[in-house]
């Protein structure tokens, strides 16, 4: 981090703390409220471009604004404006979209802007933000998001990325109006406008900081960084943050969350705390350690080895009786799924012009599929308390199947033997597949179960070789740019709660850099999410959104699947409704301590 950018925030927090000393005695200061998070992975960049990780998201939506975020209570997700005045106003057509932005916002002081004091954000802050995607130089990760949805964007990419240029289909015409022209109709534009990946970045700090701006964030949200590190990121709260008071009812507030303590924040302004520390701590052994010891991380997520000792039941979960007066824990299935995606770019497995080449790599897949067990998977990783199903349409969306045949998760080791055989497959000709995982020992568990499972169905044990990494990052960025044979159990978070998000991840324009990291193409598949991409919610788009689903499963596109059941851990002390998936990170504005 900048050191201009450390004495500007030490010399706040001093002035912030002798501000605040009661008048009855100067020289006592407030005990500052410190809420201490815990994720067990670490973000490699700030840089909202390049948030596609859960962890890199949980930072960046408390250091930046979005236009949009999600309701803090309500379940299904509901939409509800951050730094846009309202909904977005939608032509009839559904081409034009004009958002209003809230006037008054600022970003936080930093060393990029004159006299290092921040600014009003703006509409030209939107579009900057957007066009950052289409530059090459980037290399965002949120392209995807609005590849081939904006008029004119890919032609400004085209034609050399020129942030003085304008975007056919972005205009200002006010600094708090924004108006978007679309190619076509995109029900859940709004939606790609709260994530994380479109959080608004001022162009000063962008150039200032240059290649270190994803360690320099400067932002306009409720908290602002002061260090970050692979173990930890420290922030504190904005002393600029708006002013906005918490209107329960409207964030969805049922007598359910009463338990949690909720009303104590009704009326008032977040963000509650005055210090945020994520610990980034990837080992469950370290992470229970330190939550534990009662002065350490107040946070964390209830893995598979300390399921036994932590809960009473496991249907519906409850915790343990010592642990009642302690803790307090919130449950729920995740928003998300967890997949085998193959490399269909693979010559040896995936998809092949020679008709008779891709039917007998299709075998292949079909064959490896049948011999993982889902079952088994749930129980030693999961807990037992995971749910799989069909495909990649998860359980939380209203577009899920509940009565789409279960075939494709049967565990049938005989069967992948047959399919094998009579596809000309043997120990002799079957490919070398790298089993990636981030390094660590329930990575290595996880290596030498599957490749038990694949030695079932007579793969020889020699040929699933595992490849390791240092971070989820780092494996994450591999399957990006196309040099991984398969990423085993790959974990996709929805971005906003439609069944679209999912069926994306399949689409053959997607595919990587993008979100598509199968490099999955098929003509028939891509027209029909296509033709549903631009309806709104109906009979008509679910029909279509489920055939989509069942050409996954015919091709064996994918090894799917199954949604994690969270188990989240808390301090008594902390009042919070926690959430890791859609509104990720956005719930830390709202926790506050007990006195």
């Amino acid at each position: 981090m900048a050191p201009t950018r450390l004495r500007a925030l030490a010399i706040a927090l001093v002035g912030a703390c002798c501000g605040c000393s009661p008048a009855s005695d100067p020289t006592t200061k407030p005990e500052l409220k410190v809420y201490r998070h815990s994720m067990d992975g670490a973000p490699n960049s700030l840089d909202p471009a390049q948030a596609g990780s859960i962890y890199a998201s949980f930072v960046v939506v408390n250091v930046y604004d979005t236009l949009y975020r999600y309701k803090y209570l309500a379940r299904p997700y509901e939409l509800t404006p951050n730094l846009a005045r309202a909904l977005p106003e939608v032509s009839s057509d559904g081409l034009s979209y004009t958002f209003r932005l809230k006037p008054g916002v600022m970003f936080a002081d930093d060393p990029a802007f004159t006299d290092g004091r921040g600014r009003e954000v703006t509409a030209a802050d939107v579009i900057y933000s957007l066009k950052r995607h289409f530059d090459p130089a980037v290399r965002s990760q949120g392209a995807w998001l609005w590849r081939g949805k904006i008029q004119g964007m890919e032609q400004w990419q085209a034609d050399g990325a020129d942030y003085d240029r304008a975007v056919a289909g972005l205009s200002a015409p006010d600094s708090h109006t924004l108006v978007v022209k679309l190619v076509r109709p995109f029900p859940q534009f709004a939606h790609t406008l709260a994530v994380p990946l479109s959080a608004v970045v001022p162009r000063e700090a962008a150039e200032h900081y240059g290649r270190e701006f994803g360690v320099n964030p400067a932002g306009s949200g409720p908290f602002r960084l002061v260090s970050f590190d692979v173990t930890k990121a420290v922030l504190e709260r904005n002393p600029g943050f708006r002013r906005e008071p918490v209107d329960l009812a409207a964030e969805g507030y049922s007598p359910a969350h009463a338990e949690a303590g909720i009303e104590a924040i009704a009326g008032r302004a977040p963000p509650f705390i005055d210090r945020l520390e994520i610990h980034f701590i990837a080992d469950e052994t370290a992470r229970w350690i330190s939550f534990t010891k009662g002065d350490e991380i107040q946070f964390t997520v209830i893995s598979h080895g300390q399921i036994d000792r932590v809960l009473e039941v496991r249907s519906p979960p409850r915790l343990s009786p010592e642990l009642r007066d302690k803790y307090r824990m919130h449950s729920g299935l995740e928003a998300g799924l967890v997949y085998v995606a193959f490399n269909m770019d693979d010559p040896r497995l995936g998809q092949a012009d020679d008709p008779a080449v891709d039917a007998r790599n299709r075998a292949l897949r079909c064959a490896l599929r049948k011999g993982l067990d889902w079952e088994l998977r749930n129980r030693t990783f999961y807990a037992g308390v995971g749910e799989t199903f069909p495909g990649i349409i998860p359980p939380v969306v209203p577009e899920f199947d509940p009565e789409l045949s279960r075939d494709s998760l049967r565990h049938d080791p005989q069967g992948a033997r047959r399919l094998l055989a009579e596809s000309d497959w043997t120990a002799d000709t079957l490919p070398v597949l790298k089993y990636a995982h981030v390094n660590g020992v329930l990575g290595q568990q996880g290596y030498e179960q599957f490749r038990s499972q694949m030695t079932e169905i007579g793969y020889p044990a020699e040929k699933i070789q595992r490849l390791g990494f240092a971070t989820f990052g780092d494996l994450n960025r591999a399957a990006r740019n196309r040099q991984l044979d398969l990423v085993p159990f790959y974990g996709w978070t929805l971005d906003y709660p439609d069944a679209e998000n999912v069926l994306q991840l399949f689409y053959g324009p997607n595919a990587s850099p993008g979100s598509n990291v199968s490099n999955y193409a098929n003509p028939a598949y891509d027209r029909l999410y296509e033709q549903a991409a631009v309806m709104a919610r109906s009979p008509e788009r679910t029909k279509l959104y489920r055939q989509m689903n069942e050409i996954l499963i015919s091709d064996c596109a994918a090894i799917a699947g199954l949604s994690r059941r969270r188990l989240y851990l808390m301090h008594q002390d902390v009042i919070a409704i926690p959430d890791r998936d859609t509104l990720g990170g956005f719930f830390i504005r709202f926790i506050d301590l007990k006195n």
